[in-house]
């Protein structure tokens, strides 16, 4: 079943009103603070926890000097990472993407990246790996994994989420270029794709496509728009992603099996930005329908269920943060379903980029802004 937030029905009572003498936020199912992690930062994309305490960071309009080193303390080093590739192309939405550690870090130090890579006349979203120095200021032996086999020329929509699974596959989200949308419907390519990897960039044996019949090995589904959350429910194991529909119809999609058709742009619940119709179609057999979706759109960006101890009712939720929308949504779970929302931070009035679980059980998340910042809500009491 469909669920909407227009179902006002399903949605949780909101109070998300800050007390300000206190700086307690008071939601439905927790009191928290706000407290700011650093600051300073260029577009923030993207926070990826090392298991010595200290934060990766990239910065989407950093170009090769865009990822960050928080250190354990909370203090941003002065100084960016070198060694990241030299083609990363920087104009609106294309940039520097998601820097994640692998789950074995600390026997390998391997850091995986993606990017936008080309020239402005002719880029794609790739993905590279490489070890991070001892002393965390170098990427050594970069080495790229994958590369979309279609370039584009537009601005907009290239994906760029990572995740890897219990299981230690690799998943990378892609968009379809903006101006690309008919290719979706084309697994042959990777336009508006998720890709599934294994962690050295191998296609994984059981991949729909993998003998490269009827669509290219690396794609596990397809008919996406532009993927911009990606995480895997703790509970059930799940691959959930987000991604942004046009004016309206931003949706999340659940991957149960490989193979499948999210639909677009054969059909969709939003609408062109210019008012005009993509398609009268919101379902048809074939294609696969969203679990939870946004009308209007709040433009969601990174996405994480909670799995920390400091807010125990918050187990198994999934946090999604809103560009347009300025908030962080918590979309209650039962399962592989969405049975309600919340929105968090409304008054914060910030683009929120990034949403990540920290170690320590705090939620964290970033803001979008050339003077964005990382923050995380830590409990009231």
């Amino acid at each position: 079943m469909i669920r909407t937030t227009l179902a006002a029905s399903l949605l949780l009572t909101v109070s998300t009103s800050a007390l300000s003498a206190q700086d307690v936020y008071e939601t439905e199912q927790a009191n928290f603070r706000v407290e700011t992690v650093a600051e300073g930062l260029n577009m923030p994309w993207s926070i990826g926890f090392l298991p010595s305490g200290e934060m990766l960071v990239t910065e989407r309009d950093g170009g090769s000097d865009g990822l960050r080193i928080i250190d354990a303390d909370g203090n941003l080093r002065a100084e960016p990472v070198t060694g990241l590739p030299d083609d990363v192309v920087v104009n609106r939405q294309a940039g520097l993407f998601d820097a994640i550690p692998h789950p074995e870090f600390a026997d390998n130090r391997l850091v995986y990246i993606s990017y936008a890579q080309g020239t402005r006349e002719a880029h794609r979203t790739a993905l590279v790996r490489g070890r991070l120095s001892d002393d965390l200021s170098t990427l050594e032996n970069v080495e790229e994994l994958f590369a979309v086999n279609f370039d584009i020329a537009t601005t907009r929509h290239h994906g760029g989420k990572i995740l890897f699974d219990r299981d230690g596959y690799l998943w990378l989200s892609l968009g379809d270029g903006g101006d690309h949308m008919d290719e979706a419907q084309d697994p042959s390519n990777h336009i508006g794709t998720l890709i599934r990897l294994n962690d050295d960039g191998t296609v994984p044996s059981d991949n729909p496509f993998a003998g490269g019949n009827g669509g290219a090995p690396e794609v596990w589904s397809y008919g996406h728009r532009n993927i911009q959350g990606l995480a895997q429910h703790p509970q059930t194991g799940t691959v959930w992603s987000h991604e942004h529909g046009p004016r309206g119809g931003d949706e999340v999609n659940i991957h149960l099996t490989g193979g499948l058709n999210y639909g677009w742009p054969e059909i969709t619940y939003g609408i062109n930005y210019n008012g005009t119709i993509i398609t009268e179609e919101r379902a048809r057999d074939g294609l696969e329908q969203p679990i939870w979706y946004w009308n209007p759109s709040i433009a969601n960006s990174g996405a994480a269920f909670y799995t920390g101890d400091a807010f125990p009712h918050w187990q198994n939720d999934f946090f999604v943060g809103a560009l347009a929308g300025m908030h962080i949504a918590r979309l209650e779970t039962d399962g592989d379903r969405v049975i309600g929302q919340e929105r968090l931070l409304e008054d914060l009035e910030e683009r929120i980029r990034d949403v990540r679980t920290g170690p320590d059980g705090f939620l964290y998340f970033t803001t979008d802004s050339d003077e964005g910042r990382v923050l995380r809500l830590v409990p009231a009491e």
